[in-house]
C-alpha cells in the first residue's frame, strides 16, 4: 500500500517499528506486533491514543506525538518533528472550531506572546534551513532540544497548581512592579515558546499555560486560560508547519493515517473528560513524557539512532 522510500521520509518497514533495544533483546515482541498489525493501522491507533490525551487534557498531551515517531516508528526526528506540527494544528483546530472559544480569549494577551513568539518561531525555522545541509548535526541538536523541553513539560505539567499560587504571592507582593514588567515578561515567555515548537514541535500547550499561570493567576479563569492559549498555539504551530513542510520534514501519508485516529479518539475523549480527575490525568501524562526525556537523553534513543 505504501511505496518504499529514502530512510527518513516514509513509512518504516515493518521490523523497524519497536526500539532498537527493544528489537536485538526481545525479538518475538517485534515479531508478534509486526505480523499481527498492520503498519499503517498502527499509524492510525497512535492517532488515536494520542488525540484521546489530547481531548482529556486540553494540554500537554499532544507532546507525545513526536517521541512516538521517533522511539516507536524509527522516524527522523526532522521528519517528526514537521508532521507532529502540522499534526499538531489540525487536531487543535478540530478540537476548537466548534466550541465558541474565541469569546473567551484574552487577545491582548494573545498579541503579548505572538509579539515573541513569531520572530523566534520564524528565526528557528530560518537556522534548520541552513542546517538542513547537515541532517546528523540537525537530528543531533533537535533530539537534545526536544528531550529537555519534554522534560520541563513535565514538570510544569505536575506544578501547575503551585504555580499559580506563586503567581498569586508575587502578584500581591510586588503589585506595582509585576504590573510594569508584565508586558516584557510575556514577550519573552511567547519567545522561548516559540521557539521550542519551531525547533521541536513541543510547548505551545503545557509550557504556555505554565507562563500564562505565573504571569495573570488573576486575569486568566480556568476557560479563558486554555482558550488564550489555543488560541496562541494555533498560529504558530501552523508557521512551524508549514515551514517545516516547506523544507521536507512532514510526511502526509503518516499525517493522514494519525489524523484519521486523532479525530475519532478527540471526539471519544470529550465525553470522558467529567468522570477523569484533572490531577490524575496531569500527572500520568507527566510520568509519560519523564520517562520519554530519561530514554531520549540516556537510552538508545534519538542520540544512538541519529
Amino acid at each position: 500500500m505504501f511505496a518504499r522510500e529514502p530512510a527518513g521520509t516514509a513509512m518504516r518497514p515493518a521490523y523497524k517499528l519497536m526500539p532498537r533495544r527493544q528489537r536485538t533483546t526481545d525479538p518475538r515482541v517485534a515479531m508478534m506486533v509486526c505480523c499481527m498489525i498492520p503498519q499503517p493501522l498502527l499509524y492510525v491507533l497512535c492517532g488515536g491514543f494520542v488525540g484521546m490525551l489530547i481531548g482529556l487534557t486540553g494540554v500537554g498531551g499532544g507532546s507525545l506525538m513526536t517521541p512516538l515517531l521517533v522511539l516507536g516508528f524509527g522516524q527522523s526526528p526532522a521528519v517528526a518533528v514537521g508532521t507532529d506540527l502540522v499534526f499538531s494544528a489540525t487536531t487543535k483546530l478540530a478540537a476548537t472550531a466548534a466550541s465558541g472559544f474565541s469569546r473567551r480569549v484574552d487577545w491582548r494577551i494573545v498579541g503579548r506572546l505572538a509579539l515573541g513568539s513569531v520572530p523566534a518561531c520564524a528565526a528557528v525555522l530560518v537556522w534548520l534551513w541552513v542546517a538542513h545541509r547537515t541532517p546528523v548535526l540537525l537530528d543531533a541538536v533537535v533530539s537534545r532540544c526536544l528531550a529537555v523541553i519534554l522534560a520541563i513539560a513535565a514538570l510544569a505539567l505536575l506544578l501547575q497548581p503551585w504555580l499559580r499560587r506563586i503567581g498569586l504571592s508575587l502578584t500581591a507582593a510586588w503589585l506595582d512592579s509585576a504590573q510594569r514588567h508584565k508586558v516584557t515578561f510575556t514577550v519573552a515567555a511567547g519567545a522561548l515558546v516559540g521557539a521550542g515548537v519551531g525547533l521541536t514541535s513541543v510547548g505551545a500547550g503545557a509550557l504556555g499555560v505554565v507562563a500564562l499561570l505565573a504571569l495573570y493567576p488573576l486575569r486568566l479563569t480556568s476557560d479563558r486560560l486554555v482558550a488564550t492559549d489555543i488560541a496562541h498555539a494555533l498560529p504558530i504551530t501552523a508557521l512551524a508547519g508549514a515551514g517545516h513542510a516547506l523544507l521536507g520534514h512532514t510526511d502526509l501519508r503518516i499525517l493522514a493515517c494519525l489524523l484519521l485516529g486523532s479525530i475519532p479518539g478527540i471526539l471519544l475523549a470529550s465525553r470522558l473528560t467529567i468522570r477523569l480527575p484533572a490531577a490524575l490525568i496531569r500527572t500520568l501524562i507527566a510520568i509519560m513524557l519523564g520517562v520519554v526525556a530519561e530514554r531520549l537523553l540516556f537510552g538508545n534513543g534519538l542520540g544512538r539512532s541519529a
